[in-house]
Order: C-alpha cells, then structure tokens, then sequence
C-alpha cells in the first residue's frame, strides 16, 4: 500500500512537517498524517473562540479563568497557556519517544508586549503547561536580547519572524555565545517567513509600479530561505530551520529536500499536499538562476535588504517590512479576543 504523502517526505528527505495554530481534532490528524511538531502564534485565542467546534470548549475554559482573575489581559494569557497546553498534550508521546527531539509545540504570546521582560515572563509562563512547550520568540533588538536569556535557562526557543539573512545569523550568534558555556544546551529553532515576505514583496512591487518578471517575484522568498540556510550550514550551526509563513502549497514542496522543519496550516495546505499526493522531489538543492537574483537585487530594495548579510541592523529588525505585516495580523485577532472576553465578562 502507497504511503501518504508526508510520511514518504520524512522517508525520502531530511524535511519534516510542523502543524500550525491547531485545534485538538487537527492535531490529531497532522500526527497520523506525519505530523512532528507544532506552532501556535498569537491568533490561536481568537481561532478558538469563534471555531465552531471548538468555541464551546474554550468558552467553558475562559469562564472559569473569569471567575478568578480581574486583568482581562491576563486572562488572555491563562486562556492561552490552558489551550495550547492541551494541544502540547496530544504531541507528547512523540516527544517522549524521541526524548525531546520531536514533539514540541512552539507559542507566542501578546503581540502588544514584546520587550524583554515580557517576553521572558510570557515563555517562563507558558512552560508551565507542559514539557513540551517550546517558547516562540520574534527576533527583534528585544527579543535576542529576551532569547539569550531564555537558552541560558534552558529554554527550547523557536526564533521567529526571522526574514533577512541577518536576523538569521545574529540568532546563530546568541546560541552559540551562550550554549557554548552549557553542558546540554536546548533545543533552539528560527523561523524563516517564508511565504509571508513573499506576501510583502508581491505588494510593495505592486504599490512602487515596479516592473518586474512574475516568476522572479515568485521565487523571491525561497531565494532568501536558501542563502540563509546555506550560512547556517557553513557555520555547521546547531541552530535548527524552520520554513514558516506559508501562503502557497509551494511553501512546502519548493522546501522538500532541506533538512529542515515546514509549518503549514491544516486546511487549504496540508490536506490539499495529501488530496494531490505529488511526488517527492528535492527542490530546495535547486541552484538559483543568477538572472532571477540579480533582477531582484537590481530593483526590489525591501528584497535586497533582506538578502545582505549586513542589509539590516538589530535596530531595524521590529519595523522591517514584512516583519510589520505578521504582527499586524497577530495585533488584529489578539486584540478581536481581548474584545470577547470583555464581552463575555459584561455578559456574566
């Protein structure tokens, strides 16, 4: 019998599949699908709340916290730890079974309070929910700082909103500072954007009037992911990839073949790779044309910038471009779930 199509991803290549922002039942069938991680970001609240299977449930949860805490923001923050918690549940035997290789379940909490001292308070918080839980942190100016923190306790750390090739090697560099100083340092990801800086790129062309080949724009992302994942492993960083940010099927299949972790969506993406069952191909390995890069480089600055070693600074990283379009759709559903649960409280 023919294996399904992540399953034969895992055999044939050093790709493996990371679930996004699930509910229970979608964890569950991305785990028998092949499924060996997971990512929860700061829409996973508001999803809940207004999913219809799944609302009554997390209802029930948030009247409980209601009737103990009277900071609605903090309330936000219990609901989340107690949802993601359960999720990190499904994904725990794995994780026993490959002692901590496998299994994690990454989270970020609010979007409106990244600096450092609320993010490390966040992911110390979060932990508390399980083993398993992974603490998914932006790599901003704050955020590195809030990071090499976190490995130095321990922490497994999923870096993310990581677009330019900077940001990728200043994580390097935190984890090796620090983890060279530990005996059994954690385990310690970055997110590469990849299909969110596609997203970028495709407006900012549009609104500049930039002329530019549309097969060019469509492999702009990717051509960043491959220079960042060719450094790090030049470096032979312990730092692990994730390709992150999917907003095309192509997210996932032009990655296959990287030794890297892919997080995808369940609907719209994982089940539509399992419904067409392509082949297995590695594509990642596939050379970049030099008349692809160097129309990108010549007329798409928000791409050069990305694609410099030394494009962007520490300082810069927060109001990058793409960067900012992420946490704008983050800001929205945080604060629609904000204005639920001061709905919900009033209704009590």
């Amino acid at each position: 019998m023919k294996k399904s199509y992540f399953h034969r991803v895992t055999e044939q290549t050093p790709t493996r599949f990371w679930i996004n922002n699930v509910t229970r039942e979608e964890a569950d069938v991305a785990l028998e699908a092949g499924a060996v991680g997971c990512t929860q970001n700061p829409s996973y609240v508001y999803k809940m709340l207004v999913h219809d299977k799944e609302k009554g449930y997390a209802y029930d949860r948030l009247d409980a916290i209601l009737a103990e805490e009277s900071d609605d923001e903090m309330v936000q923050e219990i609901l989340q730890q107690q949802l993601v918690g359960e999720v990190a549940k499904h994904f725990l035997p794995l994780y026993e079974a490959t002692k901590g290789r496998l299994g994690y379940v990454s989270v970020q909490g609010n979007p409106f309070r990244e600096d450092v001292e609320n993010i490390v308070r966040n992911a110390r918080f979060n932990r508390k929910a399980g083993v398993n839980i992974m603490a998914k942190v932006p790599v901003t100016e704050d955020g590195l700082k809030a990071i090499e923190i976190l490995i130095a306790e321990g922490v497994p750390i999923n870096a993310t909103e990581v677009m330019g090739v900077r940001q990728a090697m200043d994580v390097c560099d935190v984890y090796d500072k620090v983890a060279s100083k530990m005996d059994n340092p954690p385990v310690v990801l970055f997110s590469h954007i990849t299909g969110i800086y596609d997203e970028y790129l495709q407006g900012y062309v549009k609104d500049k009037g930039i002329e530019i080949c549309e097969d060019t724009m469509w492999q702009a992302g990717m051509v960043i992911a491959k220079k960042v994942y060719k450094l790090t492993k030049e470096r032979n960083s312990k730092v692990g990839f994730i390709g992150g940010g999917a907003r095309g099927l192509q997210h996932f299949t032009e990655m296959v073949g990287a030794d890297c972790n892919i997080t995808i969506n369940w609907k719209g993406t994982a089940d539509k790779l399992i419904e067409q069952d392509g082949p297995v191909i590695d594509r990642f390995h596939s050379p970049v044309s030099e008349s692809v890069l160097d129309e990108l480089l010549e007329k798409v600055v928000e791409f050069k910038r990305g694609w410099e070693i030394n494009g962007l600074e520490a300082s810069e990283y927060e109001e990058f471009g793409p960067v900012v379009l992420f946490r704008v759709s983050f800001e929205k559903n945080w604060g629609q779930a904000r204005e639920l649960i001061k709905a919900r409280r009033a209704a009590l």
